[in-house]
């Protein structure tokens, strides 16, 4: 049998082999002390919510701790722009092995002073299956920082999480957070088969060609070559074109697919290629993204979907699977936690909680407003069927001055300027479109969408960024809004909200769910 091994320890032969049970782990003559799984996840939310000091703060306290891995090219950029005022994105620029990437990016995107007030950020490369230099190396170091900064200083494990659904990032995104020595992996939003060949690929530095999802079309992929990006003399900078050094392997993550379904995870584990080393077993409750109700979608009285009983996993059914799983949506409360292990759990992954938590990504003010509500009894998280351009169901936290009011979503100019939820669109002459819900409804009918299809939808890439303080600003002074998605149950982050009038800490989350005290 296959024992667990540490993060990073995946060859090709390996993967082949039967598993093992997560309680289950035994010595082997290769590690004679297998590492601890870990019994807390914390949740890889939003754009940078999910921030670095966040997952070191976890991380620290013993747990696995998940910095997001979306739009880290943007977040790098307009970081910079803002003048990186604690050095902490050159800081770990600094330690990136191609010096001279990280002087393009400071070249480009620095502003010593910051922007001048009502000046827009610069934009960055938009997504493609076909992507320039410059925008693989921005993908690359972004991903690097934030694991980088998260790693720094500690032992802990560190993460990052990455959305199925955004493909075209995914493999200079990965080769980045695994140049940082990223622990885990972890994805959902999608069916992430391909990931596990690609991780091992990548440890090897191989290139890589990741099968794309473009509607109307087949066999489109985006490739990326570690080599050609960086050991080409002008990568390193050296004056002569000369072999590029060989590169020792990188550190394998471990990799954990999210799921909604026993028969998905069942898929997954079937085959060698495309099984993962362990699940995320998210229910319908949990923050961000959810699967859409199985069978006719149906709404309730206030038009949020309906889900039943066959849309909870048969976490039975993922426990003779034989691999490690964590469960998730509403599993913030001490009481959760211990149930989880009862059902053979490795533990559970938990968002919400940490997502208020003080070191968490969230814009200060925004964060407040969030906890005083939650505090009062009156805050209120939907679900919404449409908000999300993925076409999944989104948890919209209600706040007002942000994207859950109507008033601001009517307000904001139709536009899609980011593009990350982007989908990819052949046309009949074979050349590839790019198009997203939430752009100007012409644009969208234009590029063979149905109009029906733009009907409720908001634009996640910018409003997300604003959560974090990294919201555009238009030449004309419009300002982005914040949207913020939080779980559906609140029963544990309005526990502890209750012990902790002035907020609280990673660590001090972290302890209460373990069940120890909390200071």
């Amino acid at each position: 049998r296959r024992h667990l091994k540490p993060p990073g320890f995946a060859a090709h032969h390996e993967r082949s082999e039967p598993p093992v049970t997560a309680l289950a782990l035994t010595a082997s003559p290769i590690f004679p002390t297998p590492p601890a799984l870990p019994r807390i996840i914390q949740g890889g939310m939003g754009v940078a919510v999910s921030s670095w000091k966040l997952a070191s703060a976890v991380a620290r306290s013993g747990q696995l701790g998940l910095v997001s891995g979306t739009a880290l090219d943007l977040v790098l950029a307009r970081r910079l722009q803002d003048g990186d005022h604690d050095g902490a994105a050159r800081r770990a620029l600094a330690a990136f092995p191609i010096p001279r990437f990280a002087e393009r990016v400071l070249k480009r995107f620095f502003l010593p002073a910051g922007r001048a007030p009502g000046q827009p950020y610069a934009p960055v490369p938009r997504l493609t299956l076909k992507q320039t230099r410059l925008a693989q190396e921005l993908t690359v170091l972004g991903n690097f920082v934030e694991v980088w900064l998260a790693k720094a200083g500690h032992a802990g494990l560190v993460g990052i999480n990455y959305l199925e659904k955004i493909q075209m990032a995914t493999p200079a995104a990965s080769y980045g957070a695994m140049l940082a020595g990223a622990d885990y992996v972890v994805m959902g939003a999608g069916i992430p088969r391909e990931i596990p060949h690609l991780l091992d690929q990548l440890a090897q530095h191989e290139d890589v060609s990741l099968p794309i999802t473009v509607i109307g079309g087949s066999g489109h992929t985006v490739d990326f070559s570690p080599t050609d990006l960086m050991g080409t003399a002008a990568a390193r900078g050296d004056n002569a074109a000369q072999p590029a050094p060989a590169q020792p392997p990188l550190k394998r993550p471990t990799f954990l697919a999210i799921v909604s379904a026993h028969a998905l995870a069942e898929y997954l584990a079937r085959d060698p290629r495309v099984r993962p080393d362990g699940f995320v077993i998210e229910g319908h409750v949990a923050g961000g993204h959810n699967a859409p109700p199985r069978g006719r979608l149906t709404l309730d009285d206030s038009g949020q979907p309906i889900f039943g009983p066959r849309d909870s996993a048969d976490v039975s059914k993922v426990a003779a699977l034989g691999l490690p799983f964590w469960l998730a949506g509403a599993y913030g409360t001490p009481e959760a936690v211990s149930a989880a292990l009862a059902e053979g759990a490795a533990g559970v992954q938990v968002g919400t909680l940490f997502a208020l938590a003080q070191e968490s990504g969230l814009e200060p003010a925004l964060r407040d407003d969030v906890n005083d509500r939650l505090r009062s009894g009156t805050l209120e998280v939907r679900t919404d069927p449409l908000a999300s351009p993925t076409g999944f169901p989104f948890k919209v936290a209600q706040v007002p001055n942000t994207l859950s009011d109507p008033a601001v979503t009517q307000a904001r100019p139709r536009l899609c300027d980011l593009g990350y939820l982007r989908s990819a669109v052949e046309r009949p002459d074979g050349s590839v479109v790019y198009r997203c819900p939430a752009e100007p409804v012409h644009m969208y009918v234009k590029k063979g969408g149905d109009i029906a299809d733009t009907v409720g939808r908001s634009c996640l890439c910018n409003s997300l960024a604003a959560n974090v303080g990294l919201g555009q600003t238009r030449r004309d002074g419009y300002e982005e809004p914040a949207l913020v998605t939080l779980g559906v149950d609140l029963d544990g982050v309005t526990r502890l909200a209750a012990q902790h009038p002035h907020g609280w800490g990673a660590e001090q989350a972290v302890s209460w769910l373990l069940g120890k005290p909390v200071g």
